[in-house]
């Protein structure tokens, strides 16, 4: 079978099961099902697609990713999330639309604590969204801006993302990390101007409220008591990477050992705090290893299929310029992004572009960054970008796929324009690893 007609079988399949009102990651498992009988044939089609679940969700490499998790539960069962965010809100005062900001610079740091863009996301949806929506923000505010903040886990570090992309690739892990902190923090100054232009071309979206207004000394007070000691663990975390001191599931266990030592400083350690976190940590995690296996197996029977790959081979086929060698890679990776989680999609692509763009010339390390936010973007694309849908999961009852999609497409636009920038001025990038 063609590729073309193999790629538009699978799609339809996935389509029409969301059409009948399936869930994303069970039309996945069924059309996994269908795809394997067709291609494969046989018994042995479905005891393959049994003994690639077991694999796809043991990989070393995900390991870190339940510990992020239930770093980030710790942090805001325990309390200790309210007490950032009330005192970021403090500090920013009666500015028009702060919950927006708060989100953005919360998020920015909670990035770094998880280390996973939908741990990210889940976590920055369940805390604000019903927050924002209680206090009369339009869906496009309360949305957007979480869906944007949310994949910054994918590029400033200790980026899970960034480490196994590194790895596969050949480059070294902490230089690649590194270059990942200007582009992560330019990114959310970017988001930081959107918002503002949103709320001036229409301030009843944020609708302003009475909070406390406190002086400078208590601002600082505040910010020592509850904004540095979870930089500490945020500087820990990175430190052990960067340094070669610990792995990433090293460093994200001790992460977790950061936050239960603040728990017990602030005397918000309890039984019930650590319940909470561990089945918070297990539904979340639960739902993240559910659609990766759903979408890795779909990814499989892509290859498997010739679909992926004459997908590929067809979008750089062409004897053109660099630029448009790289906007054909980047459109490929919105587009396999659509159905695939970004493990999936590194595992695919990397043994394909990263010789490519050797001959071409551009450095990797660019050239890493460019792909992690192209994935970041392609993770927020409908129909089936799977941040949209893991916002979902954690948004209010009656939000729709619709809503979500189009309170993300500003951001997306942010997105875009950090690529132009990283174009422009390779320094971006290159100038920190440099240093090193």
């Amino acid at each position: 079978m063609e590729w073309y007609w193999a790629l538009s079988l699978l799609l339809s399949l996935v389509i029409g099961f969301m059409v009948l009102g399936m869930p994303v990651a069970f039309a996945f498992m069924a059309t996994n099902l269908i795809g394997a009988l067709v291609f494969i044939g046989g018994s042995t089609a479905l005891i393959q697609v049994v003994d690639n679940s077991t694999s796809l969700i043991t990989r070393f490499q995900l390991a870190p990713v339940p510990f992020f998790i239930f770093m980030g539960s710790l942090f805001f069962y325990s309390g200790l999330a309210n007490r950032v965010f009330d005192t970021l809100d403090k500090i920013l005062g009666r500015m028009p639309g702060r919950l927006c900001y708060l989100t953005v610079a919360g998020g920015t740091a909670f990035s770094t604590l998880t280390g996973s863009s939908m741990a990210n996301t889940a976590m920055l949806g369940s805390l604000m969204v019903p927050e924002m929506r209680r206090r009369g923000y339009h869906w496009r505010m309360a949305l957007g801006p979480i869906l944007g903040t949310g994949g910054l886990a994918m590029i400033i570090p200790p980026s899970t993302l960034g480490v196994l992309l590194a790895s596969l690739a050949g480059m070294d892990v902490g230089r690649f990390l590194i270059a990942g902190i200007v582009p992560g923090f330019l990114l959310a100054l970017l988001y930081t101007g959107l918002i503002t232009a949103q709320i001036r071309l229409n301030p009843e979206a944020t609708p302003q409220y009475d909070i406390e207004r406190i002086g400078r000394r208590e601002m600082l007070r505040l910010s020592l008591i509850n904004i540095v000691p979870m930089g500490l663990v945020v500087l820990m975390v990175i430190g052990l990477i960067i340094f070669g001191i610990a792995t990433p599931t090293e460093s994200a266990a001790f992460g977790v050992l950061g936050v239960l030592i603040l728990t017990l400083a602030f005397r918000m350690f309890s039984v019930e705090v650590i319940r909470k976190s561990v089945l918070a940590t297990l539904k979340v995690a639960g739902m993240v290893f559910f659609i990766i296996l759903n979408s890795s197996i779909f990814s499989q029977l892509l290859a498997f299929s010739g679909a992926s790959s004459g997908m590929l081979a067809f979008a750089t086929s062409f004897d053109v310029p660099n630029w448009t060698v790289l906007a054909l890679i980047f459109c490929s990776l919105i587009l396999l992004g659509m159905f695939m989680d970004p493990v999936s999609m590194m595992l695919i692509t990397i043994p394909i572009f990263f010789p490519l763009i050797e001959r071409l010339g551009i450095d990797p390390l660019w050239f890493g960054l460019f792909m992690l936010i192209a994935l970041e973007m392609s993770q927020t694309t409908p129909p089936f970008g799977l941040l949209l849908f893991v916002m979902l999961g954690v948004a209010p009852e009656g939000t729709t796929l619709r809503q979500v999609a189009v309170a993300a497409a500003p951001f997306l636009g942010c997105d875009f324009l950090l690529i132009l920038l990283m174009a422009l001025f390779p320094g971006i990038v290159l100038f920190l690893p440099g240093l090193m």
